[in-house]
């Protein structure tokens, strides 16, 4: 179950992982904040699947905190296996990072772990980042309200998106010729549930994605999509039986849309409505207007769209990069009748870029600064064999990135492979400076893409002492050992 709030009262409209608030009275929590991660049975297209959650007593998935509000939980494991949950967006110490390692340890079955840190406002999320149950929907929203939220008259819906298999994730990893269970000092990767695989080329609008020539003759097989899904899922629901969300005529609404999805892009198609990204990852940006919007995996979008006076029902779709399927969500005025949509739209959709990046600029850049250190890596990897990499290394045998406390730092990433990578920096945001080496000041983020044969720079300041995953948000890659760290020195 997931909370639906409003200004105007609780309004009608489904019950998964919907929040259509408009934002309740300042409440500093005095008592932590209890979630249990948990198996739940979940019905995909008439059939049955056990997968896991992130739910607070009352059966709310993921958490929502006021204003001014700490992130004080305490997360007791009732999932059956150890698991860790991170903080996706938060930048919180180090030790309440979320991640297993050798100074912070798996939450055991029916451990309790406490959390107490002040949290980053905007859209984000909690995932597991402990071998591949994030494929299997461990996963919830976590929303921090601003001050600002408050003042805003919008009705709220949160979304969260995710690709489903009814398959063990270990089994379909394997099957793409991965090696055997990586131990990632904590992400042991053996063992879990995907779907099947997509390793032929395909045509996107004329070009050839079977292949490419690098240089020297040799062409290397391009590829947008590792698996094909059983199912995508928005709000734990396929289009067969669509979230429907119940919206005044002329209302305002602010979509907070969160890419889960383990090994997919989409693309939002918000149909006949126009709406305003206001903010990607919980960051502001000057608004930028569109219908249709590209989100790789990791990243956050907030839309804001608004109801026209003669109502109707506005499917809010998640177009799969590559592919024909889709998922999504509808927003319903009252008495509207709500058509059948199909789980496939009659083309596929095209791959996803960094065009939109480009027009990013954020409301709260980084401050003028001199950068203390440039460094450059190259994301690596192939499709046979199955092994994803940073500078050439898989993590355990990779040098970390070395900082110091108080530098501003600027990385510049190269993508030598052929698939993008939607890369996440734990513990830090960063803003993105450069776009295949023409510099500009673009948005602040966790997760950026980085594209085939592109580049992407970023700039952050070290003042979040620790170390810090720096990865690939494809979980399959980072699977493989597609991760690396950011080490103060």
């Amino acid at each position: 179950m997931y909370q639906t709030l409003s200004r105007r009262g609780f309004m009608a409209g489904g019950t998964a992982l919907a929040t259509l608030a408009a934002l309740p009275r300042i409440a500093i929590a005095s008592a932590p904040a209890k979630l249990a991660i948990t198996r739940r049975s979940l019905e995909v297209n008439g059939k049955a699947a056990s997968v896991f959650g992130i739910q607070q007593a009352d059966g709310t998935h993921g958490l929502t905190l006021d204003p001014g509000q700490r992130f004080l939980v305490e997360l007791t494991n009732k999932a059956g296996e150890d698991a860790v949950i991170h903080w996706h967006g938060m930048t919180p110490p180090y030790l309440q990072d979320g991640v297993a390692d050798k100074e912070r340890p798996l939450l055991a079955v029916d451990a309790t772990a406490a959390y107490d840190f002040a949290p980053r406002p905007g859209t984000h999320w909690m995932h597991s980042h402990h071998g591949l149950q994030e494929q299997r929907l461990m996963a919830a929203p976590l929303i921090v309200h601003s001050a600002d939220d408050r003042k805003a008259d919008v009705q709220e819906v949160v979304v969260l998106l995710h690709d489903f298999t009814f398959r063990d994730p270990a089994e379909i990893l394997a099957g793409l010729g991965a090696p055997g269970g990586m131990s990632h000092a904590g992400h042991d990767m053996s063992g879990h549930d995907m779907s099947g695989m997509d390793m032929s080329g395909m045509d996107m609008g004329g070009m050839d994605m079977g292949g490419m020539d690098m240089g020297g003759g040799k062409a290397m097989a391009m590829d947008l999509n590792d698996v094909d899904y059983d199912a995508y899922l928005a709000n734990d629901r396929t289009l067969a039986d669509p979230l429907v969300v119940r919206t005044e005529r002329m209302g305002r609404v602010r979509l907070r849309l969160i890419n889960g999805a383990t090994s997919t892009a989409f693309h939002i198609d918000l149909g006949s409505l126009t709406g305003s990204v206001v903010a990607v990852d919980g960051n502001p940006i000057q608004p930028v207007g569109g219908r249709r919007f590209p989100m790789t995996m990791g990243q956050r979008l907030d839309i804001l769209v608004e109801l026209p006076k003669e109502g109707g029902a506005f499917p809010i779709l998640a177009e799969r990069e590559g592919g024909v399927e889709r998922t999504g969500i509808i927003l319903a005025t009252p008495d509207a009748p709500v058509a059948r949509i199909a789980a496939q739209g009659d083309k596929a959709a095209g791959p996803v870029t960094v065009d939109f990046e480009r027009q990013l600029s954020a409301l709260q850049p980084l401050a003028a600064k001199d950068a203390a250190a440039r460094l450059r890596i190259t994301l690596n990897g192939s499709m046979s064999p199955y092994v994803w990499s940073i500078n050439s290394e898989t993590f355990g045998q990779h040098h970390p990135l070395e900082v110091r406390e108080g530098q501003r730092v600027i990385v510049e990433m190269v993508n030598q492979s052929m698939m993008a990578h939607p890369m996440h920096l734990h513990g830090h945001h960063f803003q993105v400076v450069g776009l295949d080496g023409s510099n500009f000041q673009g948005a602040m983020r966790d997760t950026v893409l980085v594209p085939i044969g592109g580049s992407v720079s970023i700039a952050f300041d070290a003042d979040n002492r620790g170390r810090w995953p720096f990865h690939c948000h494809n979980l399959l890659h980072m699977a493989t050992g597609m991760m690396t760290e950011v080490v103060y020195a």
